[in-house]
């Protein structure tokens, strides 16, 4: 059976995306034009490796393209090429666009996690459709939980399904050392979520801005944590149909302001898969191989065992695939060595072979992932959702 390489192309995507948002946040327009034809590239060779799916990839690499001719950003100077004074309003004016990302994750790529997702979307069904002036829509969910158990996966999902702008703010990418510019980064990404709106604004590591000020906080923070709240509060877009939704995630959510939460109506838990959702991830991640052979039942067992999250779980069903990979390509990975010096011309022409997945596979894998989840932060992520948890 000829191996699939749609899931090599996907990985392709994911590295050419990561780099696109490199060069738009560096200000640099021909590396963004770059590797945002490189997306449409791929994207063009998804859809004919995946003919089920080659609508939507067309349409993706049609979006790519588009994105490439207009790419005529303004580059953004970096903070340490400013000097000592940080950089002019004029350089942040387009901070926000530089965080914007296209979303192809939809609700059908999530394992499990039925209840949240049903959660967000009665959130964004009341957000959008038209309601009595006594209704008033959530602005913002916190997505809190251990790590790797999905937070970012559902914001994406979220923006994919709605086919919103998508802004995945990064902390370090609107934290700066010089006094008050954070403030206008933040209020300049929220000016450009309400130009492309309807908008999802994901900030991950909530935390790390909003710790409680009860704490040592210098002024600068306190003057962050003023901004974000304000725009929260989104008091500009009170008579606005413009949907700007905030979804913040932290894992360690009992370090959060107790004026951060208030502007959270809705905090969502999001606890480690249990036995259906990790049975429900496994088959997402080997789709497209023969898993007959599988006790799936007895692998799920050993994701609870081991206290895995989904990332955890994903990690485990990719060195499974490798494991499968070497077993069914012994004449490539028996002299390594020899085949890894090919030229690339030489070693693209190399096809690897697929056989069915066997439990040693996933034997071996589960060996070789350990999950940084301790009871005691599962009890604790409890405690704070029994306590302040509202969904």
């Amino acid at each position: 059976m000829p191996f699939d390489f749609s899931s090599i192309l996907n990985g392709y995507l994911r590295d050419a995306k990561k780099k696109y948002d490199t060069a738009r946040l560096k200000g640099d327009i021909e590396g963004a034009k770059k590797f945002a034809l490189l997306c449409a590239k791929t994207e063009k060779q998804l859809a004919d490796k995946v003919p089920d799916q080659r609508k939507s990839h067309l349409e993706n690499a049609k979006k790519w393209e588009e994105i490439a001719d207009t790419a005529g950003i303004k580059p953004r100077k970096s903070v340490i090429e400013k000097g000592d004074r940080g950089t002019s309003d004029d350089d942040l004016s387009d901070f926000g666009d530089t965080l914007i990302e296209k979303s192809s994750v939809t609700w059908k790529d999530i394992g499990g996690l039925k209840e949240t997702k049903n959660l967000i979307k009665e959130t964004i069904i009341i957000a959008v459709a038209i309601k009595p002036e006594s209704i008033k829509a959530d602005k913002g969910i916190l997505l809190f939980g251990p790590p790797g158990t999905g937070k970012t996966l559902l914001a994406a999902a979220t923006a994919g399904s709605l086919e919103s702008t998508f802004f995945n703010v990064k902390v370090s990418s609107i934290l700066s050392k010089y006094f008050g510019e954070s403030s206008k980064l933040i209020s300049a990404l929220y000016d450009s979520a309400r130009r492309h709106s309807p908008s999802i604004v994901f900030i991950d590591e909530f935390d790390s801005i909003t710790m409680s000020r009860d704490g040592d906080q210098g002024e600068a923070s306190r003057k962050v944590l003023s901004s974000l709240l304000s725009e929260l509060d989104g008091f500009q877009d009170k008579k606005s149909d413009k949907l700007i939704l905030t979804l913040a995630a932290t894992n360690t959510p009992w370090d959060l302001d107790d004026a951060v939460l208030s502007r959270f109506p809705k905090r969502i838990y999001i606890p480690l898969p249990d036995n259906e959702s990790c049975i429900e991830i496994i088959k997402i991640q080997l789709a497209g191989l023969d898993a007959k052979k599988l006790d799936l039942k007895r692998i799920s067992e050993q994701c609870l065992t081991n206290h895995y999250s989904g990332r955890d779980i994903q990690n485990m069903c990719r060195d499974a695939k490798r494991s499968m990979i070497r077993r069914s390509n012994k004449e490539i990975f028996n002299d390594l060595e020899r085949t890894a010096e090919l030229p690339f011309n030489e070693l693209q022409k190399k096809r690897l072979q697929i056989t069915p997945m066997i439990m040693e596979d996933f034997n071996q894998a589960i060996t070789k992932i350990k999950s940084p989840i301790s009871t005691e932060i599962i009890q604790r992520h409890e405690k704070w959702n029994k306590q302040f948890g509202a969904e």
